[in-house]
Order: structure tokens, then sequence, then C-alpha cells
């Protein structure tokens, strides 16, 4: 084929009224996400699609968070694969991150497209779901108490969950606080120290984040969440280093896929006693 048969792609900034073209692209690839999953990344990321002839073919989103970014949903139609689109879609997430660090989670599939821009393995991502079986309450320490949590308690989680990630989570949270279904929270002695969140995503529901100072209270938190929807789809993406995977799975939630972390640059690192045992979504991080 000449140069000048060759076809030309559109590549463009993602609107509001591409999300239902990009659902379609997910669904083809038997992902999860709903319609309203890919709304709520359009609003807090900055996206991208490409197009052939005005049909949607490809799409990815550099998410802002402090001094880092996350890249997500990198997608290519089937039919396209093999042309350079994923290199460019990246290339251009890329360059929307700016200054900022950028991190993602790879799939097995797209790791040496990312390991030849740059990004190096830090660690990585294991996906559990099914439906679980409510697993007996762990104990808390003495001094411990787990409460259900509200609006008032908002700035208070957001500042856990920054030290928590090392990423600035304001923008994600206060879009995910409409939707979360139930909040709750550990205290010492008074002051909070741990939060997780339970909301709709994907096939059912999904946990996440999960920020606390130990794997005991994460499994604590868990607990009390998996207990408020004992009949649902739970899915739930946990650090391989968390401590929490045979726990998980002697509840029914079941290890279905591994991603690995990939920063381009220095990987974000937990600040204070707490860390992060629940991503938001693999997209967000």
């Amino acid at each position: 084929m000449s140069m000048s048969q060759r076809p030309t792609y559109f590549y463009r900034s993602m609107t509001t009224a591409d999300v239902p073209s990009a659902h379609t692209l997910s669904v083809q690839l038997k992902w999860p996400h709903r319609l309203e999953d890919w709304a709520m990344l359009q609003r807090i990321a900055e996206g991208f699609v490409v197009e052939d002839q005005g049909r949607l073919i490809g799409t990815a989103f550099t998410c802002a968070q402090g001094s880092y970014a996350t890249i997500g949903l990198v997608i290519v139609d089937d039919e396209y694969q093999g042309q350079g689109i994923g290199r460019k879609l990246m290339e251009l997430a890329i360059e929307a991150c700016g200054s900022r660090t950028a991190i993602l989670n790879a799939t097995l599939a797209g790791a040496p497209l990312y390991a030849s821009q740059g990004f190096v393995d830090f660690g990585h991502i294991q996906q559990h779901q099914g439906q679980a079986l409510v697993p007996a309450l762990p104990e808390l320490t003495v001094g411990e108490q787990c409460r259900v949590l509200t609006a008032a308690d908002q700035a208070e989680l957001i500042k856990l969950a920054n030290a928590g990630s090392g990423l600035d989570r304001e923008a994600v949270l206060n879009d995910l606080f409409d939707v979360v279904e139930h909040a709750v929270g550990i205290e010492h002695d008074g002051h909070l120290c741990a939060f997780a969140l339970l909301r709709p995503f994907g096939r059912g529901r999904c946990i996440g984040p999960v920020i606390a100072q130990n794997p005991e209270q994460a499994r604590h938190l868990i607990a009390v969440l998996l207990a408020q929807v004992p009949d649902a789809f739970v899915r739930i993406d946990i650090p391989s280093n968390s401590g929490l995977a045979p726990w998980l799975e002697a509840a029914g939630l079941k290890q279905v896929d591994t991603v690995a972390q990939m920063a381009r640059g220095t990987p974000p690192e937990a600040r204070g006693d707490v860390r992060q045992f629940a991503l938001v979504t693999q997209a967000i991080g």
C-alpha cells in the first residue's frame, strides 16, 4: 500500500458524547465497566479518542492526582491492532501528564508497550471478585472502634487517602462520594485512622479505596462492608503485598487476574502510618 493510500486516523480529546462509544469498546473486550464507570472517569480525567471516518476505535485517559498522574483504559479496537494506534494514544496520555510522574496498571498484553516508553515495574495488583461469604468480623484492638462515616468525615477521609496512596485524591473522592453506598471507618481513641468505601461498579459492587494502618484493620472494614451486601457480586483490587489475599480467598473473593504496577519515574509512596490496601479502580490507582 502506498503512503497516499494509508488510512488517516483522527486523534482528539474525549467529550461526554464519546462515552457510549467508548463503553462499547470495553464491552467488546469483556471488561466489566458500566456506562456510569466511564462517565465518572470522563468527568475527573483528561480523555483521548481516535476515530476512523467518525468511528471511535481507541481510548486513553490521564487522571492528574497531585505530583502523579494515572493512565488507564488504553483500548484499541481489535480490528485496528498492530498499526501503532495504542502507542500514539499513550504518547498523548504521557504528554498530558506534563511534569507529573506517570503511573499505570498494566495487563500482560500491554506491559511491553509501556516498558518501551520508559515505564518500570514497581509492584503488582491482584483482582479478587465473586459472591462473598460474609466472614466473621475480625477483632479490633483496645481503643479502636468501627463506625459508619458521614459527609462530615469527608475532609478527613481525603487526608487519609492522600497519605495512604501518595496521590492527591481530592478530585477523585469528591466525585466518588456521590455514589458511595456504604462508608465505614475505624477510630482509635476518637481519631479516625482507617476507612473503606463500597459503591456500584462493573458487575456488582466494588470495595475501594481501603486505607488502614495494618491488615487487621483492613480486614475488619472489608468484613463490615461485605455484611451490607451479602448477595452481591463484589470486586476488590489489592496490592499483592497487602497480606489480604488468603483471607479474601477464604471469604469467596477469588483471585482472577494480576496486573503490573508501572511508573515512568519514582513511584508514589505512602506517608505516615497508613497505606492503601485496595485501589479505587485499576485505571485510577
